[in-house]
């Protein structure tokens, strides 16, 4: 389980397991990481967890945040990052085997792209996705590469038996189709809503990780807990409606 080192001045406070799949950081008392100091905002910052992977998001803090001096909006954690908030620091540890090819995993899975210049907030008319293209190299790195061997630790893990794929039903990219055969697919418009899909055990779930707004799912919005996608879910995420099924079983 990762954790978060928290210090003040070179000097340990405590010791904080990421043991749920959100947590909040910030001033106001109801954050699950509070911090009482008037450099930090209310709400300031957001960490995610999915399976080995943890996402760290600014939440429009007004002093930001910074991971390892640099200043960040969306950050994919890896053990030893020293993400600063204020005068605090917040060492991320963690023993799951992560680094350079899960960074890669990410990034190949992100298969919705807003062109640069064009990431407009979803109206009305069904925005959001409608200037955006399914990327031809994402695509293909997810659905034709052969998977990285696999660790000890994700050896253990037993993937579904069945396999699942969604498909885009709305905007340019209507009729394209992923099989969601990665452990974690994300999907969205960075800067406006993204949502990732996990691969488990017992199923695919869906999870809000970036936007103000949660995607939606049988025109029902989520919360901020991961979601269970059944056979045939529509999904509506920043303006496109994408289906999500089975395609075996």
């Amino acid at each position: 389980m990762a954790k978060l080192i928290m210090s003040l001045d070179n000097a340990v406070i405590r010791d904080v397991p990421l043991d749920k799949e959100r947590f909040t950081i910030g001033r106001k008392a109801h954050n699950d990481i509070q911090i009482d100091n008037l450099a930090v905002s209310g709400e300031h910052a957001l960490i995610v967890t999915i399976l080995n992977d943890s996402f760290l998001e600014d939440l429009g803090s007004t002093n930001g945040t910074l991971v390892n001096g640099n200043p960040v909006k969306k950050h994919i954690l890896q053990t030893n990052d020293v993400i600063e908030i204020g005068k605090y620091k917040l060492k991320f540890v963690s023993e799951a085997p992560t680094g350079a090819a899960s960074v890669a995993d990410f990034e190949k899975t992100m298969v919705l792209r807003a062109p640069i210049g064009k990431m407009n907030p979803p109206g009305p008319g069904g925005g959001g996705f409608g200037d955006t293209q399914v990327s031809p190299t994402a695509t293909q790195t997810t659905t034709q590469s052969q998977p990285l061997p696999a660790s000890p630790a994700a050896a253990a893990v037993k993937q579904p038996e069945k396999l699942a794929a969604i498909q885009i039903l709305t905007g340019p990219s209507a009729g394209k189709e992923l099989e969601l055969i990665k452990n974690l697919t994300t999907l969205g418009k960075p800067g406006v809503q993204v949502a990732v899909i996990t691969r488990r055990p017992h199923g695919y779930f869906i999870t809000h990780v970036e936007g103000a707004s949660f995607p939606v799912i049988n025109g029902k919005a989520l919360d901020a807990q991961a979601h269970q996608l059944n056979d045939h879910d529509v999904i509506e995420l920043a303006g496109v409606k994408m289906e999500f099924f089975f395609k075996n079983g």
